[in-house]
């Protein structure tokens, strides 16, 4: 009987059947913690790659020499206003940048380069010469320069090519392109500060070629504006003997011009125009006078003009000769005779001596008005005469001086020109004395415009390789691999290694799953139920004993079939111990069908040729004979094979049989042979009453148990559930994997 304590029996741990839940939006996001354990598991993978990268890496930067980097700093001064001073001058912000960018240039050229490698002799430097490099073991030119076997180079030169010496200038090209290359020029910040580093092995050579680059770079400035100041003063002692002529020539015209016109003042104060223009003015005010007395008398003669043949009355009534004094006596004097002679008229007859007086005296004062308005229209007649001819007078006057002023502004304008030419001839003649004067007094003075504000030291540690650097991003990359080689196995690595994957790959119930069992052998494994020598694995073939009695109650299951997709995924294992933990309680028969790798002879030390189900279903042997009794447990082995299994599991004497074990006992399990190698599984299949399906962990695909199952299913098979075999706890537990609580329920009731 079995000796485990009945709590087993009364309280099972049920099997993990998967549920079915409502598609949800937690299935597309992204399983943080999921890719956490896969790192995890692999950490120890990681680390390992990590640590060798480190070594390879430290390994490797052993054999780089190292580089030293010497740093000088210069200060670009801003650009100068140019050497002559009427020269326009343009200094804009965008000037200042091209003229700094121009300079940073300059200090990448190959003239400073070449500075630098003659004043510190680089082309014989051990550092630097090409020809004091260390060079490999593997020399045959200089083998045969040891041996003076000059003789011989043209026959050996076809096999081994004799490179020439290289001449001094070759050397120095070459020395040169590598400073050239060695040499990195740039700004410090949005400053006027250049900073030149030079790498070179040697840090005081370094140092040195830094800071005889900056210094060249002042020197070749030096030079530079010393020529230039040079070339224009000699380019201005050329101009100035030019100039010179020119102005004799502009004030020998100025001269000649003055002399043939007769000119003396011209333009100043007193002077003829100055004399000419005042007259011009006075006679044109005289003019205006005249030409207004002019059409004052002319409109007093249009008047009396047009009245000339007309009578006394009307001379008398215009304006012009009205506004003459004694007219105007003369006519009241007719008015007071002619209203004499109205009075006496009524009063005496027409020939009254009286009104004969008052007749006589009005034809005096009639003849006195006409011969007095006669004499103010012959005056008014000569007044226009007089005013017209002192208008034509004044109007030539006006014009006389006018031509005279034309000729003499236009003498005026020529002699200005001469005069103009010999003024700006005279001041571009001082201006070229002046700073001819200014430029060789100061030839030599801010002739730089740069200047070392921090030159370079002897460095104490080397810039390349920056070994903690590298290793540390070897680290880094070393360490991103191991994550996705990690990644990328798990991805790759279809196998069910949880039973939460087979929970949500399979729908089908996990029925137990079964610890790893080292240490043992083949033998060993078929009775470890038996032995009790494995707490951990009898108790999960008692969980999967107490689930297939439970499952007996509502639907039986007299024959139970124990399959699996591959070969050695510990079916026999399960099926072994499965009816070992049965025979404890009930009557159970254990059937070995799989008759192409046979393991129950083995592990029971059967007979090999003894007979079987093979015999049984052949007709050779009766069942009687064939089964073997271990213990509480019958056995019947797989017989020896004559015709194939196949055609034996399909005779009709299959289930026959069945029916037979039934009445005789209560539970029979049947080890089938694997279900996607053969089909002997699913022809078992349709003789059982429950099927448990054994998964290797991490070994077996998905893929495949998926189709073994869908075939099963599709058979119409009755699959009870699913056994996760061979699972390494303490391996899962460090590589985090969680599994169900089995083992934690056995733990707690063992205690």
């Amino acid at each position: 009987m079995d000796n485990s304590p009945s709590l087993y029996v009364e309280r099972p741990i049920q099997p993990h059947v998967p549920q079915h839940q409502p598609y949800s939006e937690e299935k597309d996001t992204i399983d943080l913690l999921k890719y956490w354990r896969v790192i995890w598991r692999a950490h120890w993978k990681i680390g390992g790659l990590i640590v060798l990268g480190c070594v390879l890496a430290m390994a490797t930067l052993s054999f780089i020499p190292a580089q030293y980097t010497g740093s000088t700093t210069l200060l670009i001064k801003e650009k100068t206003p140019p050497l002559l001073t009427f020269q326009q001058v343009t200094d804009s912000s965008s000037g200042t940048v091209d003229y700094l960018q121009t300079q940073l240039a300059l200090l990448q050229s190959r003239d400073l380069a070449e500075r630098a490698v003659k004043k510190l002799s680089l082309t014989t430097h051990p550092v630097t010469d090409p020809r004091q490099q260390p060079k490999s073991w593997f020399a045959p030119r200089r083998w045969l320069a040891a041996l003076e076997l000059d003789q011989w180079l043209p026959v050996l030169g076809r096999f081994i090519p004799v490179q020439v010496r290289p001449s001094e200038a070759d050397v120095f090209n070459q020395v040169t392109q590598d400073l050239m290359r060695r040499t990195h020029v740039k700004f410090v910040g949005k400053s006027q500060l250049i900073k030149i580093e030079v790498e070179l092995p040697d840090p005081g050579l370094a140092a040195a070629t830094a800071n005889a680059i900056a210094q060249g770079f002042i020197d070749s400035q030096f030079d530079n504006n010393l020529r230039s100041s040079q070339t224009n003063t000699s380019w201005m002692n050329s101009r100035l003997i030019e100039l010179r002529n020119n102005l004799r020539s502009a004030e020998n015209k100025l001269q000649a011009y003055r002399e043939a016109q007769g000119l003396v003042d011209v333009g100043g104060v007193g002077g003829v125009a100055t004399i000419s223009a005042n007259e011009l003015e006075m006679t044109g005010n005289r003019m205006i006078d005249a030409r207004r007395n002019l059409a004052e008398a002319e409109s007093r003669f249009r008047q009396v003009q047009t009245l000339s043949n007309g009578n006394l009355s009307k001379l008398s009534s215009v304006p012009a000769v009205l506004s003459n004094p004694l007219v105007q006596k003369f006519q009241a004097q007719q008015a007071k005779a002619q209203a004499k002679v109205e009075e006496l008229s009524g009063r005496y007859g027409p020939k009254h001596p009286t009104l004969a007086a008052a007749r006589a005296e009005l034809r005096t004062a009639t003849d006195s008005l006409r011969l007095q308005v006669r004499q103010v229209v012959a005056s008014i007649e000569q007044d226009y005469q007089l005013a017209r001819t002192s208008e034509n007078s004044l109007r030539k006057s006006f014009n006389s001086n006018k031509a005279q002023i034309q000729d003499i502004s236009r003498k005026e304008f020529q002699l200005r020109e001469f005069q103009r030419e010999v003024d700006s001839s005279r001041a571009l003649y001082e201006t070229f004395i002046t700073r001819l004067k200014e430029t060789t007094a100061t030839a030599d003075m801010d002739a730089t415009k740069a200047r070392i504000v921090d030159p370079a030291i002897v460095p104490l540690e080397p810039s390349k390789p920056r070994k903690s650097l590298i290793v540390a991003i070897v680290a880094i990359v070393a360490a991103l691999i191991g994550v996705v080689l990690a990644l990328l196995s798990e991805t790759l690595n279809k196998t069910f290694k949880t039973d939460e994957a087979i929970e949500s790959t399979l729908d089908v119930p996990l029925l137990s799953v079964v610890p790893l069992v080292t240490r043992k052998s083949r033998r060993q494994l078929a009775r470890l139920f038996d032995d009790n020598d494995h707490p951990r694995f009898c108790e999960t073939i008692r969980n999967l004993r107490t689930w297939l009695m439970l499952h007996s109650s509502d639907m039986p299951s007299h024959v139970v079939l124990v399959a699996s997709t591959m070969a050695d995924e510990g079916k026999s294992t399960i099926a072994n111990n499965l009816a070992y933990s049965l025979a404890k309680l009930e009557r159970v028969l254990l059937i070995d069908a799989d008759m192409r790798r046979p393991s129950l002879s083995l592990n029971f030390d059967f007979p090999a040729d003894g007979p079987g189900l093979a015999n049984v279903l052949a007709g050779t042997a009766r069942l009687e004979d064939c089964i073997r009794t271990v213990g509480n447990l019958d056995m019947l082995p797989a017989g020896k094979l004559s015709p194939p299994p196949l055609d034996l599991l399909s005779s009709p004497r299959l289930a026959p049989m069945l029916e037979a074990l039934k009445s005789r006992y209560q539970r029979i399990i049947i080890d089938s042979p694997p279900a996607q190698m053969v089909s002997d599984a699913l022809l078992l299949a349709k003789h059982s009453d429950a099927v448990i399906y054994v998964i290797k962990a991490q070994s077996t695909p998905v893929s495949q148990v998926q189709k073994c199952l869908a075939i099963l299913q599709q058979s119409h098979a009755p699959v009870f559930g699913v056994v996760l075999n061979q699972v390494d706890l303490s391996k899962a537990r460090k590589q985090g994997y969680s599994h169900s609580d089995t083992f934690q329920n056995y733990d707690y009731m063992s205690r």
